[in-house]
Parts: C-alpha cells; structure tokens; sequence
C-alpha cells in the first residue's frame, strides 16, 4: 500500500470505477440543472447528462463545498500517512484556491499538498498517474507537488466545438455570432495550455477543424517540446463529447497521424463538456517528468 494517498476531482476523467482500480479518490464535481445539484459519476449517468443538455435544459456548473473536500481528505487520512491533491486548474475554477487554503488549516498542514498544476482533463488524468509512479518511486509528497507543478506547462490540449449554442449558453460568445457561425459551418478549436481556456482557430466544418488540431500539435511536438518528444516523454491524448462511433473515428484519425505513438483517451467531463456540448473532439499531449526516466 502506497503511503501518500491521491485525491483528484472528477474533471481529471477518472471515473468512480478507475478511481477505484488505481487506489486514488475522486471528488465527483456538483452542477445544476435548473435548481437541483448532481454529482458527475454518482447522481445522473453520461447518457441522461447529454439527454438533458441535448433538450436545451439550462445548466450551470459549481465546485464542492469545503465541507466535502475536508472530509474526502479526512477519510484519506485515515489510510495514509500524507494526501497529495491535484484538483482541476486555479485557471478555470476557484476550488483549487479553496483546497489550498483549506490545507493551511491545523489538522491538515504538512499533511495535504494541494497542486496546481494547470490541468483539466486527460492531461489532468496523465498528472495523476505521473503522480503515482512518482509516489511508488519513492518521492515524498512535498517533492511530489513540486515535480508535478515544475512541469506544468509541459502539456498541451485542442478542442474542437461542433455545436456553437453552447458556447453561447456559456456567454463566451454572443448570439449573433453564434447564428452567424452555424450558418456558415465555423467549428471553433480551443486551446488548452497552462491554466485556461482560449480561442485558438476557426475553421470551415468538422473536417478542416480536425485536421488543424492534429497539425498544430504536430508543430508543437517538432518545435517547443522537441526535446522531450526525441528523449520519448511525450503521451499522446485525446478527449471526447462524442458517441461511440465518432470518437472510434477521430482516434483512427489521430493514429494514423502518429502512427508511432499509443493515444490515451477520456471523455470529456461533464463540467467542461456542459460549455463545449456533444460532438467535441480534443487532441493532445502530456510530457513525463524526467524524475521517471528509466
């Protein structure tokens, strides 16, 4: 049994049933729909999720109660020695400021490492099994949150929207520009680096979006992360919104890109995917701290 537990939140992509099977605790994330709160993963299923979101059902996303995040360490402490917690970026919610000032409480001080280090979804998942090869290799958890956080910008993700009326549900774009962009097929690409959200590209249609994605990322691994991609640090990752069949396609796609290169995949959470909606395709790629060189 590892001495340093892992706690995370359900924006990483790791399910209950993972969580379970990789011996860490996930937080399920709180939203709404309408006034009544559910719990990603415990209270509603992915299929009602989209069902609902599908319907045009008015949802809204929120972050867990201090009292839910202390009690979630308290069980853990029960168990182990000390808790490393890795919650989603500090750029896109306030819970990891919560979490950080939380942990300066007495009983949790020197015994709970919050890190930020700038994730969200499989990139935030990659994080955590950085995290727990870092632990089983015998690092402490203070080293732990310093290697995780040293490298945080070591990452990158692209998401492609297929339907704008989310984004514009959202408020990150207006309705005027979201009718105008359906109208002429435009599917937005964000891009996902350290810490936030921002637009990337617009492209014609689901096809030409695909395709830049996979480009961009390519320039990506032969420029900034060179190093790292020739010494073999670099995981491949994708993230969907999608059905089944076209997240088989778009992972077909992706490999015979980098046909050299395993692709990890998640869907996308149902927070983040409550702004980007059904359909979305995300491509990208997390580098391995050189502490776990072999």
């Amino acid at each position: 049994m590892r001495k340093i537990g892992i706690v995370t939140d359900s924006h990483s992509g790791i399910s209950q049933k993972l969580a379970n099977e990789l011996e860490i605790d996930v937080i399920p994330m709180p939203f709404y729909f309408g006034d009544t709160c559910y719990f990603e993963d415990v209270s509603i299923s992915r299929a009602d999720f989209f069902a609902r979101l599908k319907n045009g059902e008015d949802v809204s996303t929120s972050q867990p109660s201090p009292q839910t995040v202390m009690d979630a360490w308290k069980k853990a402490l029960e168990r182990y020695e000390t808790i490393l917690h890795i919650p989603i970026s500090s750029g896109l919610s306030s819970s990891c400021e919560t979490a950080i000032m939380l942990a300066g409480k007495d009983e949790f001080k020197d015994r709970v490492f919050v890190v930020d280090n700038g994730r969200v979804s499989t990139p935030m998942h990659q994080s955590i099994l950085d995290a727990i090869d870092l632990v089983e290799a015998g690092y402490s958890a203070a080293q732990c949150k310093e290697i995780l956080e040293r490298v945080r910008a070591k990452m990158n993700i692209y998401v492609a929207v297929s339907d704008l009326s989310y984004l514009r549900r959202g408020g990150r774009i207006s309705g005027s520009t979201a009718a105008i962009g359906s109208l002429l097929n435009i599917k937005p690409i964000l891009c996902f680096d350290v810490g936030k959200l921002q637009s990337f590209k617009n492209c014609r249609g689901a096809k030409k979006a695909r395709q830049t994605m996979i480009e961009a990322l390519r320039h990506d691994l032969e420029t900034k992360f060179k190093e790292d991609y020739e010494a073999g640090r670099v995981r491949l990752v994708a993230a969907t919104s999608a059905d089944e069949k076209l997240t088989i396609s778009w992972l077909q796609e992706i490999q015979a890109a980098f046909p050299d290169m395993d692709v990890y995949c998640d869907d996308l959470s149902l927070g983040v995917s409550c702004h980007i909606g059904p359909d979305g395709l995300g491509i990208g790629f997390s580098c391995r701290p050189k502490e776990l060189d072999k």
